[in-house]
């Protein structure tokens, strides 16, 4: 390849890496602004485990803190589970880096896990409520009055999934939510960016990643094999998985058979037109299946 050829391509990887900077800055902070996620004044708790996502979660944010209407504080939480051969320097050597306060809780989860679990079985569920219980108790410890976790789009629609095939519930994972203990607001500033971005990003960014060998490394768990099947639709039909992500975000309770969300057996004719009623299904799907609704309020981007 010549110097022309060179300098084109170097310009078009500098313009296509600009691109997926505006896309994640924008869907982050439209996602903070749709769910209110962080307000005047919080102490947001930015869980790291020293993966993809939680260092593009925690180099969003402080870009985006940079830029927002309001003025709050980020500190960098990471679980030392223990687990054999965890580079305990990576971390704190990044975040000191970046000059972002953190903090090391250190709980050895790993030999709790082992002990309980059978071999070959997924840990994967005892694992986060392990991690859970710790890290809403350090919430409270540091006074955090946000806590950030790195699931992003991909994470929520095979929550859904999960829950669909083999938990026979329409459940998701909510991109705001208050904590087990009632205790706590736990946000996912990461619910509309789509995990491919999030790959592409720790390239461009070179993070310093730390694979998990607890659970990441299980081939048989059934979210992995949601996530085979929901990549394989994509590959199918590109631009399926954000029609699918944009459904959880318009449900119509009336057309699905959750009698307490809607008073089937008090429904009665009145006369009155009803827009979502049988005309519904005369609409096209796929008008309005690529956009996300959003809120009317300040833009952080």
């Amino acid at each position: 390849m010549n110097a022309p050829d060179l300098s084109r391509a170097a310009q078009k990887a500098a313009f296509e890496n600009n691109k997926l900077s505006k896309r994640l800055h924008r869907l982050v902070g439209q996602a903070v602004v749709d769910f209110n996620m962080i307000e005047q004044g919080d102490r947001v708790m930015v869980c790291m485990s020293g993966g993809k996502d939680s260092y593009a979660m925690l180099d969003i944010l402080l870009s985006l803190r940079e830029r927002a209407p309001i003025d709050f504080d980020l500190i960098a939480v990471n679980l030392d589970q223990k687990q054999p051969g965890f580079p305990e320097h990576v971390l704190p050597d990044y975040l000191k880096s970046r000059g972002v306060p953190f903090h090391i809780e250190e709980q050895d989860t790993f030999s709790i896990v082992k002990s309980i679990i059978p071999e070959g079985k997924t840990t994967c569920g005892l694992c986060s409520r392990l991690r859970r219980g710790i890290l809403y108790r350090v919430a409270g410890e540091l006074g955090a009055t946000k806590i950030a976790l790195g699931h992003h789009r991909d994470d929520i629609l095979e929550t859904f999934f999960l829950n669909l095939f083999f938990g026979g519930k329409l459940k998701g994972m909510p991109p705001k939510l208050v904590s087990d203990d009632g205790r706590h607001v736990v946000i996912r500033p990461l619910a509309y960016v789509e995990e491919a971005d999030l790959e592409r990003w720790a390239e461009l960014r070179a993070f310093p990643l730390i694979p998990c060998t607890l659970c990441g490394s299980q081939e048989n768990a059934q979210r992995k094999q949601v996530k085979a099947m929901l990549r394989q639709w994509e590959r199918e039909s590109p631009g399926r998985a954000q029609t699918m992500f944009n459904a959880l975000t318009q449900v119509v309770p009336s057309h699905l058979a959750d009698r307490s969300l809607f008073d089937f057996a008090g429904l009665r004719a009145a006369g009155v037109p009803d827009p979502q009623g049988d005309i519904a299904f005369d609409a096209d799907p796929c008008v309005g299946a690529g956009e996300l609704p959003r809120a009317q309020s300040v833009q952080w981007f």
